[in-house]
């Protein structure tokens, strides 16, 4: 077991998804609604971490998160990061046990 908490990986998660967000951003016709489905993905992690956030993070876990961030710091285009805005929270969500 590792020494990573939910709210560890989630942090994690949700700097690379800030980054992520930022690319999608660059797509002047895509602003607003980059920026509502970041919101509504962040609401969500929120709700996981009040609920989870204290809870120990298994190493598959923290793999999994990781491989996933590994993924879309990979992406340079910014359609293919609006494309991820929602595939990443889900895969995040899944690998700490929660519901997207």
């Amino acid at each position: 077991m590792s020494a990573e908490t939910i709210r560890d990986a989630l942090d994690r998660a949700l700097d690379a998804y800030t980054v992520l967000s930022e690319l999608g951003e660059g797509i002047e016709d895509e602003w607003s609604y980059v920026n509502d489905l970041t919101d509504a993905w962040r609401t969500r992690f929120d709700e996981v971490l009040v609920r989870h956030g204290d809870d120990d993070a298994s190493d598959e876990t923290s793999q999994a998160i990781d491989q996933a961030i590994d993924e879309i710091q990979r992406i340079e285009d910014p359609h293919r990061a609006i494309d991820w805005l929602s595939t990443f929270p889900q895969i995040v969500l899944v690998a700490v046990g929660a519901r997207p």
